[in-house]
């Protein structure tokens, strides 16, 4: 019968594939795009080095075939990730890529092998990569922490995809059992680690994966106040318009033309004694005696003075 920790490391190759994997797409984009855009080129430095040296760490132990196999799968992913990085991306930042890619994951990894070839022996040896690996992989783990701050601060699951927080969740769980079976804690260790921030990740996942973030929620409030404030405007503006038209109903109408007025004194300067005379005489004919008076009345004094002297000095003129 087959040891149970084969088929436990079975499984936990094909997860732990599957998150070596996960970055196919976003490489898939910078060479469609040909730009590394705002990509960040050191996670998948430190995945490369973390993953060559587990690499060494299985060929060391022994019975470490299953850790070789998805160690080794996941540098040469890792590998492929960091050269595609370096072609596509700018001048300046492929100088300062490849200066560290030099120093750690060929300066580094060689001292490492070097001194654990030549100068370490039996179990020291082991030890002393088991520890190297452990502590990258914690690190590892502990990088997503900063996108569990992003959520927590923007009350958003936008920068913490499901899947991947997932995948590391049953990766971290299957290698901790795993490293209960072959009684290997430089492996138990790390994942146990990875195994708890997973589930953390999850956790938090499911409490703000219906909230909406919060650039989202200063957008809606920000539209409401406009929405607000352009309402209290036009409420405003016809509150004017309003006030101006009771103003326009409540103005006087403007007097009509009187009979009696400027153009009708103007008329009697040009008309002689006689044809004055007569058209006095008409009007009161024509008319009652109470319209007679109500008529004349509407002329000023002033007016019916001024015609008065004008026809007394044209009778003193015709006497001479």
């Amino acid at each position: 019968m087959a040891d149970p920790s084969f088929f436990v490391g079975i499984v936990g190759n094909v997860i732990s594939i599957l998150v070596f994997a996960s970055p196919i797409g976003t490489f898939r984009r910078i060479v469609r795009s040909k730009s590394t855009e705002e990509f960040r080129w050191l996670p998948y430095v430190t995945t490369l080095l973390c993953t060559s040296l587990w690499t060494f760490y299985g060929l060391l132990k022994p019975g470490g075939l299953l850790i070789v196999t998805v160690n080794g799968a996941g540098a040469a992913l890792e590998a492929v990730y960091v050269a595609l990085y370096l072609a596509y991306a700018p001048r300046e930042t492929k100088a300062k890529m490849g200066k560290v890619v030099l120093a750690v994951n060929v300066g580094a990894l060689a001292a490492v092998v070097a001194v654990a070839l030549t100068a370490l022996h039996g179990g020291v040896r082991l030890f002393v990569v088991g520890v190297l690996c452990a502590a990258l992989t914690i690190g590892m783990y502990a990088a997503p922490m900063a996108a569990m701050r992003t959520v927590v601060k923007t009350r958003s699951v936008e920068y913490m995809p499901f899947s991947l927080s997932f995948f590391l969740f049953l990766n971290g769980g299957v290698w901790s059992v795993y490293s209960l079976l072959v009684k290997d804690f430089f492996i138990g260790v790390p994942n146990a680690i990875g195994f708890a921030l997973g589930t953390a990740q999850l956790a938090l996942y499911m409490a703000y994966r219906r909230k909406k973030p919060a650039a989202a929620r200063k957008g809606e409030e920000d539209e409401e106040e406009a929405q607000g404030v352009a309402r209290l405007i036009g409420q405003v503006e016809m509150a004017q318009r309003r006030v101006q038209l009771h103003k326009g109903l409540s103005l006087p109408k403007p007097a009509a033309p009187r009979h009696g007025g400027l153009d009708h004194i103007m008329k009697s300067f040009s008309t002689t004694p006689v044809e004055l005379h007569s058209i006095l005489h008409q009007h009161h004919g024509g008319a009652g005696a109470h319209h007679h008076h109500r008529r004349f009345d509407s002329v000023p004094d002033d007016e019916e003075e001024a015609a008065g002297h004008d026809v007394a000095g044209y009778d003193s003129r015709s006497k001479r």
